[in-house]
């Protein structure tokens, strides 16, 4: 009687664990599903543009604190190899080069972390005599940019820094780089586009250094398609704004040739 109960009770058991088991089945092949929408969805991802300077900063603080947590783990081996060192003598030996191997783990973790930091951290940047921050990603797309200009190569170089004020509006560059697109244009022959690019320059940095450089450039490009008209209006605002600028002065040299 005890041995069909047994026998019973497997039975049971059994039946109540298959589907159990094809449940579990079940959920390994959504879970395999869900794996292969996550990593289509990570390579759509790793298309789309670069994270905006939030999502940056919290990247950087979460790798900080991984880092952080790294070396905590470290030093707290340290410690406990050190204890070991104290109550085990014989051991010394083996114990002095795993400490020893441990500070240097530490200190190549430390580094990797100052290393780090410094990759990610704004940085002091001057341009056109304007001192600001800037983050190191926002710099070297800048200098790229600016690389590809002084290299004669205006079509690129248009696409570049244009791409680049598109992608930082708010940045330290802006001002320049609008400047810089702007004769980009100019050096491709993109006459109206230029125009366009120093009238915003002009009407959002009016202050500039280089503001007066950006007026005569509109009256140039105005002459290169022939409107005359317009470019001794453009120079006659150029004079009236900015009377004591250089490009004045070379403004009113290119007046008598405008008439």
């Amino acid at each position: 009687m005890t041995v069909q109960r047994w026998a019973g009770a497997g039975a049971l058991a059994l039946a109540l664990f298959a589907p159990a088991a094809q449940a579990g089945l079940f959920d390994d092949d959504e879970a395999r599903k869900a794996i292969l929408d996550l990593r289509q969805k990570l390579e759509q991802s790793n298309e789309a543009q670069r994270q905006r300077q939030a999502e940056l900063n919290n990247q950087m603080a979460e790798q900080i604190a991984q880092l952080k947590k790294s070396l905590l783990d470290l030093n707290a081996q340290l410690e406990m190899l050190r204890a070991d060192n104290a109550r085990l003598r014989g051991q010394d030996e083996q114990l002095t080069r795993d400490v020893a191997e441990l500070q240097r783990k530490v200190k190549d973790t430390q580094q990797g972390v100052d290393d780090r930091m410094r990759k990610l951290e704004p940085q002091k940047v001057t341009v056109d005599g304007r001192e600001f921050m800037a983050d190191p990603e926002e710099k070297r797309q800048y200098e790229e940019a600016m690389n590809v200009f002084r290299r004669g190569e205006f079509d690129p170089a248009a696409q570049a820094l244009s791409g680049f004020v598109k992608r930082f509006p708010s940045s330290g560059y802006s001002e320049a780089a609008t400047f810089w697109l702007g004769n980009a244009y100019f050096g491709k022959r993109d006459f109206k586009n230029a125009i366009s690019t120093f009238r915003s320059f002009v009407s959002a940095h009016a202050d500039a250094t280089r503001a007066p450089e950006a007026l005569l450039a509109i009256a140039n490009c105005e002459a290169e398609l022939k409107d005359n008209k317009a470019a001794r209006k453009t120079i006659g605002e150029l004079i009236k704004a900015y009377p004591k600028s250089e490009a004045a002065q070379a403004g009113r040299e290119r007046l008598a040739s405008l008439k």
